[in-house]
């Protein structure tokens, strides 16, 4: 079974990539995408070890990343208010 599902995500990962090497416009999305994940990454890694804000970390993860990309700003203020009155 484990074989099954290595082999429909390597068969599903080649068909991804062969559209996104088809079409010029999937290119540039990548590209965006790409460097929003970096400065959202940045950002948050800035924001922990300069002390900006005080007795807040917010770890650097795949969730916390992916929150400040989507919602950019926001996010950060989100994360750091649900991080302060939740937890």
């Amino acid at each position: 079974m484990n074989v099954f599902w290595l082999a429909l995500f390597i068969i599903s990962s080649l068909l991804l990539i062969g559209v996104l090497v088809r079409q010029r416009l999937s290119w540039s999305w990548v590209k965006g995408f790409a460097l929003h994940l970096a400065l959202a990454a940045g950002v948050l890694y800035l924001l922990n070890f300069s002390g900006m804000i005080s007795n807040v970390y917010i770890p650097l993860n795949p969730a916390t990343i992916g929150t400040v990309v989507v919602l950019g700003v926001p996010g950060i203020a989100l994360i750091a208010g649900v991080q302060y009155f939740i937890v």
